[in-house]
């Protein structure tokens, strides 16, 4: 039977723990968790978490992401930041370039459509 309501909760996961790659990363020694909820067919959702450090962003899919706790840092190429704390929802577009600098721990849910 397939479940037609999912909770976006980490109940039952197996999360994805990973750091960024030497290239990509500027300061720190973040550690991103990942519970993967939804997987089908480029679409993805669940909740990710990262501690502090900075590290190089490259999206090539669109993603929905809202702040559950912590605050981070969005810098595009020309320099402009965004500030992210809890609360706040944001898409990003294909295309964007820059860094993601994690102050404090960092909670999002999110969806990405590729």
């Amino acid at each position: 039977m397939t479940l037609h309501l999912l909770p976006v909760a980490p109940t039952d996961i197996t999360p994805e723990v990973e750091r960024p790659t030497a290239d990509k990363l500027i300061s720190g020694d973040p550690v991103h968790t990942t519970w993967n909820i939804e997987d089908k067919d480029g679409l993805y959702c669940g909740i990710w978490q990262s501690t502090p450090g900075k590290w190089r962003i490259s999206y090539a899919e669109w993603e929905y992401i809202r702040i559950l706790q912590g605050v981070s840092v969005l810098t595009d190429q020309t320099g402009k930041t965004v500030t992210l704390r809890a609360g706040d929802s944001w898409i990003i577009r294909p295309g964007f370039e820059g860094t993601w600098e994690v102050l404090e721990t960092t909670v999002k849910d999110y969806v990405i459509r590729l």
